[in-house]
């Protein structure tokens, strides 16, 4: 019956998500903030933790330490081993998630208010007195490195490592936070612990936290959750210099079919001129079937069942990437028509028809982005993390409204970049060989 009612919980906090956010801010006794949506309609909250750092904190030689760590989270805590840990969360009818990013580690937790307290207490023991059986390491170390092998096999895997490979060279952005097989391999327990103590530190501590609870109890909540942490982690990681040029690199692979990833530099988060940037990518590759580049080379030549391209902002990085598969005998031309239209965008810019059809589509879909409690804690943090005030939720569609033309089209001169733009393909792409090199 606990278990039945999770679920109805679930699903009922869908119907309160149109509701006004009232998003209130939460300082606990010691210290902790936290962004809050109180909603009492139904004995159920979510919860969303998020840390900044994650697999960018693994040491020298210790690649994958920080995932094969969060992986471990769950399997065993306090005097309960992997199997006990796992009935116990059952029993309580709670949901947890952990989940480690380039920047940081996210930590997810869903649970009824008749036995709130026992739901944290489990997920406090995870957090703070995680086991680390030597026989949980190393069953879950297998998993990665299973996980490692398909991605050696895996066109879409092998062109995202070169691609991040070439740009970012030595530091974290520039390897897979999977690590290695001789990285995982030679991981102990002793690194697994000093990962532990690494990522999970208050001092860059973000949280939201949306359903049927207080401030005063989620206050309390969060100390009792969070305060044994260690206070304060190691430094962060210096920021990325993209070192990609324009060009192509080719991979061979024995596949019938080539993907690309193509892609430069790109905009801050915080850059005035994000919301124009985030609208011209919608009209060049995000926007589905309407975009640029799904006309141009699908619509109109065929040359692919999908292309999109897609705004990333890293702590330490910013892109604008893309990605295509092609037959191998047309993936050359599909590149070509991507060159074209990215360069035909950066001087043309979009039309005035474009910009108000992109406006009317993000504004109106903007609202279901909150869909559900944990949908809306995860929105809180994610807008914490990159400094934006609790009235954005209610301000943005008219940021995104007053943008002009003029403004979308400056920027698309300013961010894209046709001749710095750098593919990577993996297949056996005919006439791009002679590529191979270029930009390297």
């Amino acid at each position: 019956m606990i278990r039945f009612a999770l679920t109805f919980c679930a699903a009922m906090a869908a119907s309160v998500a149109h509701a006004a956010v009232d998003i209130k801010q939460v300082t606990s006794p010691g210290g902790i903030n936290a962004w809050l949506v109180e909603e009492h309609g139904i004995p159920f909250t979510a919860l969303e933790i998020r840390i900044r750092g994650g697999a960018s904190l693994d040491l020298p030689g210790k690649r994958g330490a920080t995932n094969l760590m969060m992986a471990l989270i769950e399997e065993g805590a306090g005097d309960l081993d992997a199997q006990a840990f796992q009935t116990k969360r059952e029993e309580l009818a709670a949901s947890y998630g952990f989940d480690t990013g380039d920047d940081v580690v996210a930590i997810s937790a869903q649970f009824l208010t008749e036995n709130r307290e026992e739901a944290v207490a489990l997920l406090r023991d995870a957090l703070i007195e995680p086991r680390f059986d030597q026989s949980a390491v190393d069953r879950v170390r297998e998993q990665v490195l299973s996980n490692i092998a398909g991605d050696a096999k895996s066109p879409n895997a092998i062109a995202s490592a070169a691609f991040d490979a070439a740009a970012f060279g030595d530091h974290p952005y520039g390897s897979s936070l999977d690590g290695t097989v001789d990285s995982v391999t030679a991981l102990t327990r002793d690194d697994i612990v000093t990962a532990h103590a690494n990522a999970l530190t208050r001092d860059r501590l973000y949280v939201g936290a949306v359903g049927d609870i207080t401030a005063d109890e989620l206050g309390t909540m969060l100390d009792d959750l969070l305060g044994d942490l260690p206070a304060i982690g190691p430094a962060l990681p210096a920021d990325a210099e993209f070192a990609l040029q324009g060009g192509t690199t080719v991979i061979p692979y024995d596949t019938p079919q080539s993907v690309a990833l193509f892609g430069h530099a790109g905009i801050e988060r915080d850059d005035p001129d994000y919301f124009a940037a985030y609208i011209l990518n919608e009209a060049l590759g995000a926007g589905g079937f309407e975009s640029r580049l799904m006309q141009e080379v699908r619509e109109k030549r065929g040359l692919t069942y999908g292309v999109s391209t897609f705004l990333v902002s890293k702590f330490h990085a910013d892109l604008v990437l893309g990605q295509v598969a092609s037959a191998n005998a047309t993936v050359a031309q599909a590149i070509d028509v991507i060159k074209a239209e990215w360069a035909r965008m950066a001087q043309d810019g979009m039309t005035q028809e474009e910009l108000d059809s992109v406006k009317t589509y993000l504004t109106g879909a903007y609202p279901l982005r909150f869909d559900g409690n944990a949908d809306i804690a995860g929105i809180l943090v994610g807008m914490q993390m990159i400094d934006l005030p609790p009235e954005y939720i209610v301000n943005r569609n008219d940021m995104l409204n007053a943008v002009t033309l003029d403004d979308v089209n400056r920027v698309a001169r300013e961010l894209l970049q046709p001749d710095n733009l750098h593919f990577v393909v993996v297949g056996q792409p005919e006439g791009l060989e002679a590529n191979a090199a270029a930009g390297n």
